[in-house]
């Protein structure tokens, strides 16, 4: 039988794969747009594994045992991530072209679930108002559109923090 401080690790890191990959499946969109159902479903979900992770043992110590491995694990991943591209690839998302000179990426929208409007929105946030003076826009592995205009003279960066079901826009410039 393993130890009850064993078990508690053992557990731990199954339950950080397990939302690894739930987190992975679900999409990036919506990590950078906590609304309110958002916070609450990752209270009652941190609620609903915490008893997987330590099973009986409702100690301090227990609790304790079971963050330290979560941030073992998570400083490992980080780690083996930047040197391993292959790992890199299969836990992290990539950054998605929206815009390429001027022309939209239709299937890239469609398969991101980002509207006509909201692009707009995004672009005149930064005095953006026709597609064809978009160099490049992306969304951004933490959710967000980022868009470099045309304009040779002032090309410039900008940054739009997608609000998706959010009241308060935050702008990153």
């Amino acid at each position: 039988m393993l130890s009850p401080y064993l078990d508690i690790i053992i557990r731990s890191l199954a339950v950080y794969f397990f939302m690894t990959i739930a987190l992975r499946i679900f999409g990036k969109k919506e990590l950078s747009q906590l609304n309110t159902a958002d916070i609450i479903l990752i209270l009652l979900i941190s609620n609903s594994v915490q008893n997987a992770m330590v099973g009986p043992d409702t100690s301090l110590s227990g609790g304790l045992i079971a963050a330290l491995a979560l941030f073992i694990i998570n400083y490992i991943i980080k780690k083996l991530t930047h040197k391993y591209k292959i790992l890199n690839n299969l836990l992290l998302d990539k950054p998605e072209i929206l815009i390429h000179d001027g022309k939209l990426d239709f299937s890239a929208l469609s398969k991101l679930d980002i509207s006509h409007d909201e692009l707009k929105e995004a672009m005149r946030e930064h005095g953006i108002e026709f597609f064809a003076d978009v160099k490049l826009a992306m969304l951004e592995i933490d959710g967000s559109i980022s868009i470099i205009s045309e304009d040779k003279k002032n090309l410039k960066q900008t940054h739009y923090k997608r609000k998706h079901n959010r009241k308060n826009l935050q702008k990153q410039s």
